[in-house]
């Protein structure tokens, strides 16, 4: 295992900084107060303030560096400077269910192009519950604390185990995730829809799931879990094959030898529509 850089030890300062209230909070789910954001689509007290104590932190740890933030949007830093990416708590619904499947997913991105996005050099997703952290830093590999991770290298659909997310009410174009759908079930072994796709992204680092394909999702989710699949050997495209996951919305993940068998089922499938 290599020597962590200071941003890594950061970050999971900060992580482990904001567990301990999680894991109270989580195991006192019924008294929380919740406040609706969206159909279907919750917002926690815990995620308020799980948030506003990882910018305390990392605002602290690295002055002047700015911010994307899934409750609180983007914050300017200095010109120049990364920013930090994060979601305090994906899986939220499973949060608020009692479901012990989420995670603290944060990333860095280094100063961006005009109308771009920066290259995502580190990324982290913890879950409080398991203890797991999975992080990545750019060609220093992806690692389960001090385990190098490599993606799955199943070659053949018929064995792979792929995860996807599911749209849900007033969210997703459902008719174009269900034509996927049925061009991918039936020729895997099995689907998954756990509910976080930052632990979807570390469990195809970590060879868990085979391959990973969502639409319609967050940078705050995938920020962390794309640089975690790609160092650890894995592909992370949109469903045109192309490098604009972030922009597109689109992500599809899996080991080499997988990848393209993927990509060509999905993109059949809306070629097809």
């Amino acid at each position: 295992m290599p020597a962590q850089s200071g941003l890594i030890t950061v970050m999971q300062r900060a992580v482990r900084k904001v567990a301990p209230r999680l894991r109270r909070d989580f195991g006192e789910v019924e008294q929380l107060q919740v406040s609706r954001k969206g159909p279907a689509d919750f917002v926690t007290n815990a995620d308020r303030r799980v948030e506003g104590e990882l910018r305390a932190e990392l605002g602290q740890a690295r002055p002047g560096w700015g911010f994307l933030l899934e409750e609180g949007g983007a914050v300017a830093g200095e010109p120049g400077k990364p920013r930090w990416i994060i979601d305090p708590i994906d899986g939220t619904s499973n949060f608020m269910h009692g479901i012990p499947h989420f995670a603290v997913a944060i990333a860095v991105e280094e100063p961006r192009a005009a109308g771009g996005w920066g290259e995502i050099t580190q990324g982290l997703v913890y879950n409080p519950i398991t203890d797991e952290t999975f992080w990545a830093e750019k060609g220093r590999g992806a690692w389960l604390h001090d385990r190098r991770l490599r993606v799955s290298s199943r070659r053949d659909p018929a064995d792979s185990l792929i995860a996807t997310g599911v749209p849900f009410k007033g969210h997703g174009d459902h008719a174009r995730f269900e034509r996927v759908l049925r061009a991918v079930a039936t020729e895997v072994a099995g689907i998954r829809r756990f509910g976080s796709a930052a632990l979807d992204l570390a469990w195809v680092a970590a060879g868990r799931f085979d391959g990973y394909w969502e639409q319609d999702v967050n940078v705050w989710d995938t920020a962390a879990g794309t640089l975690l699949v790609r160092e650890a050997g894995g592909f992370v495209t949109d469903f045109r094959g192309g490098d604009q996951s972030f922009e597109r919305k689109e992500y599809l993940a899996a080991g080499d030898a997988l990848h393209g068998k993927l990509l060509k089922l999905v993109a059949g499938a809306l070629r097809g529509a």
